[in-house]
């Protein structure tokens, strides 16, 4: 098991190599030699730096506003943007920290920094903060979020700029028109599933992600039907617990019975596209969609609510994608690229920003603004995460075979759970089993 990780990963990585030429030439990080000094130099905060954006093309545009307000406030500093798609952004990084070409500053979401760290590509950024006008003003939790991601719990490699909460979508009209209250319990959730769902009129109760992403989101379900609130049990993984597998197996049981079947394969993009059409009663997914629903069904049609609370009225989520911006060792200009990065997490600049994504703010400043609170979604997300009715379970990021497990290896296998062919038991006891294997090994080398 270990072994086919671990080739799957030097084989990600060789391929990675195969492209680094394409983005050595745009950044100034090092030379491009891969001998460039990995330590870098602060620079004299003057110049030009260049950064790279984790969700280029869906966030270009408000970068290029915040760009402009830095260069504006700080002239003796150019900022060269380079957009990169989020499903290539990590693989891009992987290239260029092997082959040279890495950018000053950029996207270090949770799920990357263990990755991106253990590369010693990162440069710590803890003294950085504390001695910064944003110390005290970022939200604690999303902090806590990035020092646990990178394995230690120690060390803060990115500074966070949102959280990008799972959200529960339902469309109000059809609830109203069925009788049923909002799905604020799990057991209201499959209530609704079910008397949403007229297979013969092609429609259904929920959508559900059976395609590339599949996996956090059966997780976020398992974990807040079961109510179990740690990952871990000591070393061992709670994935596999028999309250986690008789969530799964109701959840999974949902497929083609209450949602369509080309679920099996979409990706949030096609689950999302099929959803505003306007015939399904419920959709799992994060903040990010929130626009795209406003524009195909308008705001009087659907709301954005926390997910469902389960035993005992708690609600358990697994940790929510906290995204957020590093520096890299290799830069020469470390001064300038932190200035950026200080200047991004302004209240106003931070707030322009998850404005503009529908997210939740990192700096708590810009999360008391006034376009949070008709923004419904994200005003309540950002309540569950600071009224004390939430608990986070947190995913274990830092584990460096994290993004294989979850993706490559048992993706196909959800989708076997979801035709039938294979048990919930067995995808989690096989998933129980790599997680905890990958968990000795980062033990034994930590």
């Amino acid at each position: 098991m270990k072994s086919s990780i671990s080739r799957s990963r030097r084989a990600a990585v060789a391929v990675a190599l195969g492209s680094a030429l394409a983005l050595t030439a745009t950044a100034c990080g090092d030379d491009g030699s891969g001998t460039g000094g990995d330590k870098g130099a602060e620079g004299s905060g003057k110049g030009e730096i260049v950064f790279w954006d984790n969700n280029g093309g869906v966030r270009t545009d408000i970068w290029k506003e915040i760009i402009a307000d830095f260069e504006k406030a700080n002239p003796g500093i150019k900022v060269k943007y380079v957009g990169i798609a989020a499903k290539e952004y990590q693989s891009k990084v992987d290239t260029a920290i092997q082959g040279g070409g890495l950018p000053d500053v950029g996207g270090v979401g949770a799920a990357m920094i263990a990755e991106f760290s253990a590369q010693n590509a990162l440069e710590p950024l803890d003294d950085r903060l504390a001695k910064s006008s944003l110390n005290g003003r970022l939200n604690a939790e999303f902090v806590k979020s990035l020092k646990a991601a990178g394995g230690s719990g120690d060390t803060l490699y990115s500074i966070p700029t949102s959280a990008n909460n799972g959200v529960l979508y339902y469309r109000t009209d059809l609830f109203q028109a069925a009788g049923l209250e909002a799905p604020e319990t799990w057991d209201a959730f499959y209530q609704a599933a079910e008397k949403l769902t007229n297979a013969g009129r092609n429609e259904f109760g929920y959508t559900i992600r059976g395609g590339a992403g599949s996996i956090a989101q059966a997780l976020d379900a398992m974990y807040g039907q079961s109510g179990i609130t740690s990952f871990w049990n000591g070393d061992k993984t709670t994935v596999n617990d028999p309250k986690n597998v008789a969530a799964l197996e109701k959840y999974a049981a949902l497929y083609k019975k209450a949602t369509p079947a080309a679920d099996v394969n979409n990706d949030f993009t096609k689950m999302v596209a099929q959803w505003d059409t306007g015939k399904i009663g419920m959709l799992n997914h994060n903040l990010g969609s929130y626009q795209d629903h406003v524009k195909a069904l308008g705001t009087g049609k659907f709301r954005g609510i926390p997910q469902p609370t389960g035993p005992g009225g708690k609600r358990v989520q697994v940790s929510n994608p906290v995204d957020g911006l590093g520096v890299f060792k290799s830069s020469k200009n470390k001064e300038a690229a932190w200035k950026f990065i200080e200047f991004a997490l302004s209240h106003t600049e931070n707030s322009k920003f998850n404005e503009s994504a529908g997210q939740v703010p990192a700096n708590t400043e810009a999360a008391q603004d006034p376009w949070i609170q008709k923004a419904e979604p994200t005003k309540l997300a950002a309540a569950a995460l600071s009224d004390g009715s939430t608990t986070i379970v947190q995913l274990p990021y830092y584990l460096p075979d994290w993004n294989t497990i979850s993706k490559a290896d048992n993706e196909p296998n959800f989708q076997k759970v979801l035709l039938g062919k294979m048990s919930a038991k067995d995808f989690l006891d096989r998933l129980a089993e790599q997680l905890n294997e990958a968990q000795a090994d980062w033990k034994q080398n930590h």
